[in-house]
C-alpha cells in the first residue's frame, strides 16, 4: 500500500474504533514501522485542519484518536438534546443488555458478542447516561471498561445491580416494562414489543457469560 492507502486505512481504524489506539498495535495490524504510521498520522492531522473538517486527530504519548472539533459542540449537543427525547435502537438495546449483564466489559468484547460494531450504540448511552466510563483493561492499548450507571437502575426500577435478576427468573411470568424513553415509576407500565426484544437480548447475553464460564472451566 502507498502512503495514501496507509492514511486513509489509519482514518477508518480510528473512527471505526471509537477509542484511542496504541502505536504498537497499528503497527502490529498493518505491518509498518512506527515512522511509517507516524508520517501517516501527521499527514492525517494536516488534513483535519480545513475548516471543512469537523473531525480532528488528537495524540496522547504514542495513543491516537479521532474527536470533535470543540468549536462545534454545541451543534452536536443540540442534535443529541432532541436524541434523548426518543427510544433506544435496537443496538442501543442490544449493547445495553450485554453492558448490563457482563459488566465491566469493553466496546470490542460487545462487538464480538453482537457480531457488528458497536460504537455508535455505545455512544448513544453515554450520551442518555445509561452507561459510563469504568475504567481501562489492563491489555494493550488499555481498552475502556464499560458498565451501567444509577440512570439505568433507575430506568429499570432496580435500588442496586443485587436486585438485576439472574435471566432464568427475569424471564418467568409477566415481565417489568423496561421502557428507557423516562425514568418515571417503570415498574407500573405495560408489557411492549421494546421489552420483548430487551429480554430477548439480555437471553443472548447471559448464554454468552455462561458458555465463556463453561469454557473456563
Amino acid at each position: 500500500m502507498d502512503s495514501d492507502d496507509l492514511t486513509g486505512i489509519l482514518e477508518g481504524i480510528l473512527f471505526g474504533a471509537g477509542e484511542a489506539i496504541g502505536l504498537n498495535d497499528l503497527c502490529q495490524c498493518l505491518n509498518k514501522t512506527p515512522s511509517e504510521i507516524r508520517f501517516s498520522m501527521k499527514i492525517l492531522s494536516q488534513d483535519f485542519q480545513s475548516k471543512a473538517r469537523g473531525i480532528r486527530l488528537i495524540q496522547i504519548k504514542d495513543t491516537y484518536q479521532l474527536s470533535t472539533k470543540p468549536e462545534y459542540y454545541e451543534y452536536i449537543k443540540e442534535i443529541t438534546k432532541h436524541k434523548q427525547k426518543t427510544g433506544l435502537s435496537r443496538a442501543a438495546l442490544e449493547t445495553l443488555a450485554i453492558v448490563a449483564y457482563q459488566q465491566p466489559v469493553t466496546r470490542i468484547a460487545i462487538d464480538e458478542i453482537r457480531g457488528v460494531g458497536s460504537s455508535s450504540a455505545i455512544q448513544r448511552l453515554l450520551d442518555r447516561g445509561l452507561i459510563c466510563d469504568g475504567g481501562r483493561l489492563e491489555a494493550p492499548g488499555r481498552p475502556i471498561l464499560y458498565k451501567t450507571t444509577q440512570e439505568f437502575l433507575k430506568a429499570v426500577g432496580f435500588v442496586n445491580l443485587k436486585e438485576l435478576p439472574e435471566y432464568e427468573v427475569f424471564s418467568q411470568g409477566i415481565q417489568e416494562m423496561f421502557d428507557l424513553n423516562t425514568t418515571e415509576d417503570s415498574r407500573s407500565r405495560p408489557e411492549s414489543k421494546q421489552e420483548e426484544l430487551f429480554s430477548s437480548v439480555l437471553e443472548q447475553a447471559i448464554g454468552e457469560e455462561k458458555k465463556q464460564e463453561e469454557e473456563s472451566h
